[in-house]
């Protein structure tokens, strides 16, 4: 899948992932990694958050964080790896 110009995500099976690696594939309710993707407002990681519940991902699997100058969200993907969506912009840091 092609997130981006710079973005590629790969979507395959069970079998095909252990064609890779002969190391187990952990259960849904462990965390290994987050793949974190920056969005370009905070509409477009909610949007991003509910394409993806609704299409089978769990959304907020970890509380949503809203400082001001960054918002995300955390969901996790039908597999369980968890992705988080952010959207930041650096003018509105704190001093």
């Amino acid at each position: 899948m092609v997130w981006s110009e710079t973005i590629n995500v790969m979507l395959i099976t069970y079998a095909k992932w252990r064609s890779f690696t002969k190391r187990p594939i952990p259960p849904a309710t462990s965390s290994e990694v987050m793949q974190a993707l920056y969005c370009d407002s905070r509409d477009a990681v909610d949007a991003m958050t509910n394409l993806a519940a609704a299409n089978g991902g769990t959304p907020d699997v970890n509380p949503k964080q809203d400082l001001g100058f960054m918002y995300n969200r955390n969901l996790a993907d039908p597999d369980g790896h968890v992705w988080e969506a952010v959207w930041m912009t650096p003018a509105a840091l704190p001093q």
